[in-house]
């Protein structure tokens, strides 16, 4: 799996017309290594693939990443960098510049003048994660066993909410549920918001007590293998006034109608646009005001990003979420959110979380 994926990336290098890369973005290092510490840079060329990283982690690199010869660092960058690429006769070097900040290019820019290095550094956007958008089997079965784990979690907790619990009770019952059910570090902080503060909508669960009737927006994730999941569901404890039931079947429309109109070869601004026009014309268009989607995988958001600004183009392979939602000053929001993979052409769920039928 390793040796495809450099593979793959080695084409793409060749492509840019570079001599090598040197990645450090942490699920970068990971999807290409499987090395899932958490320092270190990975230098590919078309020959090498060389894992860099301090004593700490040498046994680990031993265990994680036999493809790769390892490189154990010492000192600061400059008593090192110069040796790690001495003798792989790199003239053009590709470095993630979504991960690299000024300082740190800044110093490899000095590093590289002061030790008169015949390196040129040369930016590139993008390169792994674009490969990474499209999943393989094994990644696919992590993510859903993940999508399990947060399913159940909903399920087991929401059916025994009472009036009273707090919006951080709900959050911490979520969080337990999964790490005991087999999740890893959660691959983001549990969202739950009641009432008014579900008009936030990444709100950070408060100590509000949860009312009878008041709209719950509750978006969760787990980890497993070190893919996530992502769920969001809007429920409500009690008897739901109209304003909660209009909303609702809003959204619900909204979602349903993008999971069965997206394809294979669609714009992902055409994906978003599905499920966005319901919501506009209702004339809660300006309550919708993220997009409806991101990859989801090793990091919580990734590539395919869908929304009216977005480039992408949706593909078999590529696992996503399809999340519209409406917010309501004063009053709430709601939210629904599922994990979805494109397959032969269609969508085909992944989340099975029930949903309210308002």
């Amino acid at each position: 799996m390793i040796k495809e994926r450099l593979k793959k990336l080695r084409h793409e290098v060749q492509l840019k017309e570079i001599d090598g890369i040197i990645i450090s973005q942490p699920e970068n290092r990971f999807y290409l290594s499987g090395f899932n510490g958490s320092a270190g840079y990975l230098l590919i060329t078309d020959k090498d693939a060389i894992l860099a990283t301090d004593f700490r982690y040498v046994e680990q690199v031993k265990r994680q990443s036999p493809d790769y010869t390892l490189f154990q660092i010492t000192g600061k960058m400059p008593d090192w960098f110069p040796k790690l690429t001495d003798g792989l006769s790199i003239r053009k070097l590709g470095f993630e510049s979504s991960a690299t900040s000024f300082a740190q290019h800044h110093e490899l820019s000095e590093i590289i003048n002061r030790e008169k290095l015949p390196l040129e550094l040369v930016p590139l956007e993008g390169v792994v994660e674009k490969l990474r958008a499209i999943k393989e089997p094994e990644e696919i079965a992590c993510i859903r066993k993940a999508t399990e784990i947060s399913d159940r979690a909903f399920e087991y907790v929401t059916e025994r909410l009472k009036v009273g619990t707090s919006e951080k009770e709900i959050a911490w019952e979520l969080e337990k549920y999964m790490r005991k059910a087999g999740s890893q570090s959660l691959p983001f902080e549990i969202i739950v918001g009641a009432g008014p503060n579900g008009a936030l909508p990444h709100a950070q669960p408060s100590d509000h007590p949860i009312s009878a009737g008041e709209p719950i927006v509750i978006d969760m994730g787990a980890s497993f293998g070190g893919y996530g999941s992502d769920l969001t569901r809007t429920i409500c404890l009690g008897k739901s006034d109209n304003t909660f039931i209009k909303i609702y079947n809003i959204v619900l429309k909204a979602q349903e109608t993008a999971i069965n109109g997206i394809n294979e070869g669609m714009s992902a601004q055409k994906a978003d646009s599905l499920a966005r026009d319901i919501i506009r014309d209702a004339d809660y268009g300006d309550m919708f005001g993220h997009g409806l989607g991101h990859g989801v995988g090793l990091a919580h958001d990734t590539p395919p990003r869908l929304s009216p600004l977005s480039n992408d183009i949706l593909a078999d392979g590529m696992v996503f979420s399809i999340e519209p939602g409406i917010y309501l000053p004063e009053w709430g929001g709601v939210r629904i959110e599922d994990v979805v993979m494109l397959e032969n052409g269609k969508v085909k769920l992944l989340s099975h979380a029930r949903k309210m039928m308002a």
